[in-house]
């Protein structure tokens, strides 16, 4: 059983599909080694995916998913489209997603794994980003992505101290795609349940 509580490991509670496995509730192996940017570990079966290691591979998945996060908010920040007090929002978000990546990371290391590193580049569709409107809509995409992401991680967590800190992360990146959605002028909160 891990050490880490929620308070201590992530002090704030927030993003796109890095273990969504297309909506499902579940990952396999395979989806957790390709968004963990670990094509070779794609071969691996889904039964495999419970075997020790499990909780270092989905939380380096999650980790390579905020620090995917943290640059896109860049883009929309450094886009030059956000006019306050949208920017100073998106710029508050992306600081969750340092603290996750942050805690993410320690919680690896704690764990015996070594963190993944950030891309030295990510592709985005900054050619479709013309308007405010345009980076909220890609924000609150990604945002909903962690949502199912975490969703799907939270069961398959090992450590259960680990899933609780999960289910606050999910809990932020919730609220981060409702207030997008909000700002979109769409129903912050969309169904009464999400995948």
């Amino acid at each position: 059983m891990s050490s880490i509580t929620p308070q201590a490991s992530m002090t704030t509670p927030a993003r796109r599909s890095f273990l969504s496995g297309f909506g499902k509730f579940t990952l396999s192996a395979t989806a957790i080694a390709l968004l963990a940017g670990r094509d070779r570990l794609a071969l691996i079966g889904s039964a495999e995916a419970k075997a020790a290691g499990n909780d270092v591979t989905i939380l380096n998945a999650a980790l390579a998913a905020e620090q995917e996060a943290i640059a896109a908010y860049q883009v929309g920040a450094s886009s030059g489209l956000l006019q306050k007090p949208v920017l100073d929002l998106a710029v508050q978000f992306q600081g969750h997603h340092k603290e996750h990546a942050t805690a993410l990371a320690t919680t690896v290391k704690k764990l015996g794994g070594t963190p993944v590193a950030a891309k030295a580049k990510y592709t985005f569709p900054v050619e479709k980003l013309k308007t405010q409107a345009d980076v909220l809509g890609f924000a609150a995409e990604l945002e909903r992505g962690a949502v199912s992401a975490y969703l799907g991680a939270i069961p398959i967590l090992d450590d259960r101290e680990l899933a609780k800190v999960a289910a606050s992360i999910l809990g932020d990146e919730a609220m981060h795609w409702a207030v997008l959605r909000q700002a979109l002028g769409q129903p912050p909160v969309p169904s009464a349940f999400v995948s």
